[in-house]
């Protein structure tokens, strides 16, 4: 075992394009819906649209910041060589700290679908121990157990859209469900976009994992824009199906499970557990991938000294940075049996879009810098980073006033740490 060891680059484009989707592809795939139609009603699509359209912009500065610079970290290391030690500070332990707790939470979830309620503590510790094993035995083992999950998960998303399709083939577009459509404003839409957009970015994955994706320049932006392109048309024919079929005022009414209970009105209600452990083998695989890219992170910002410098080290045979990945894990555990973290962790959709925001002033940074962008085949076009980051600020704006808070608590004790490190080393 060595310390701050480079990671041995093993991922070829179809890994990182399947680490991707295992990213998106989570839970929200199958929750996200009834909030969001509860803020756009009719207009969800109109939202869905706004979140991939912001989801783009930042996929594409993340995507050349990666090409520029292939190593671990994503937005924390593209923060910190584009725009100084602070901004990239910001994004690494927002990711970091926020992240960690979605862990918790996606963790939960797990349990909430496959096992009953007095087993769910118990089952999600087991899925934290699961995942971080797999990814303990090398990105390559990650990669694998990725692809198995994907490939279940979008099966049974295709039964799906097949039993909604099938049926409104069969008997047109339901009468009842024509005058169902809310009284929406654009904040609504826009409340629906900042919901669906996390359901999206699941693709900074990829960029995390940078210093073990081969030819990084020429994959990792293949492999963004393929992730991103197969779930927004997963995510858009799933919004058309179920606005026809359940109709916006339904969803809105917060079915328990949506996609459940769209297979179940098109007479398909064989299909209900299938959903359902879909569902639950979608949220392993989001978790399987957040814990990989929380451990690169946590390697990154080790090897700058800004978190405890023992996490940098990288495993000899695996090429794994097995010190962070244990570390993360143990602090998951320990926040799903002392915290109900299902409700209370709105604080990291804002680290987010903190972290989205970095990435877009970086990429905006770089691309202003001259012979630099030119230099290594990347387009020197500023605009979409600009309309990512006022994406960022605009869905943070619509984000509910205790996660604003939470989110500023979380982000002010990590630089007061910073802050106090900082001054005793000078000392």
């Amino acid at each position: 075992m060595t310390s701050s060891a480079p990671l041995a680059r093993r991922v070829g484009l179809r890994d990182a394009v399947v680490i991707g989707l295992a990213s998106m592809i989570g839970a929200g795939v199958f929750s996200v819906w009834v909030p969001a139609a509860r803020a756009a009603g009719a207009w969800l699509l109109l939202g869905l649209a706004v979140a991939a359209f912001v989801a783009y912009a930042n996929a594409t500065s993340t995507g050349r910041l990666a090409a520029r610079h292939p190593s671990s970290g994503g937005a924390y290391l593209y923060g910190r060589l584009e725009l100084g030690e602070w901004p990239g500070f910001l994004a690494g332990w927002g990711f970091v700290i926020g992240k960690t707790a979605s862990c918790a939470a996606m963790a939960m979830t797990v349990a909430d679908y496959l096992v009953p309620s007095e087993w769910q503590r118990p089952a999600a510790v087991a899925a934290v121990v699961l995942v971080s094993g797999l990814n303990l035995l090398g990105i390559t083992r990650t990669a694998r157990a990725a692809a198995i999950i994907v490939t279940i998960v979008l099966a049974v998303l295709a039964i799906v859209l097949a039993a909604g399709t099938t049926d409104l083939l069969r008997g047109g577009f339901p009468a009842e469900q024509t005058a169902t459509a809310l009284d929406i404003g654009p904040y609504g839409v826009l409340q629906s976009a900042g919901l669906l957009f996390f359901a999206f970015a699941g693709y900074a994955r990829i960029a995390t994992l940078g210093e073990e994706v081969r030819e990084p320049a020429r994959t990792i932006p293949r492999a963004i824009a393929i992730a991103l392109g197969v779930v927004v048309l997963v995510y858009a024919a799933l919004a058309v199906v179920l606005l026809l079929r359940l109709g916006p005022a339904f969803l809105a009414s917060g079915p328990d499970a949506p996609l459940a209970a769209l297979v179940a009105a098109s007479g398909w209600g064989w299909a209900e557990p299938l959903v359902r452990i879909a569902a639950g083998l979608a949220s392993l695989g989001a978790l399987l991938a957040l814990i990989a890219g929380i451990g690169r992170t946590a390697l990154a910002m080790a090897r700058d000294r800004e978190l405890p410098t023992p996490l940098a080290r990288v495993h000899e045979r695996t090429h794994v940075p097995y010190l962070a990945e244990i570390v993360v894990a143990v602090a998951v555990i320990v926040l799903v049996l002392a915290v109900d973290l299902r409700s209370a962790i709105g604080f990291s959709s804002f680290g987010v879009l903190v972290y989205y925001l970095v990435a877009n002033l970086s990429a905006w940074r770089m691309a202003g810098r001259p012979g630099t962008a030119r230099a290594r085949g990347i387009h020197r076009g500023r605009a979409l980073p600009v309309i990512g980051a006022i994406g960022c600020v605009v869905l943070t704006a619509t984000l509910p006033l205790p996660a604003v808070l939470g989110g500023v608590a979380v982000f002010a004790v990590g630089a007061l740490l910073r802050a106090l490190t900082a001054r005793r080393r000078l000392r």
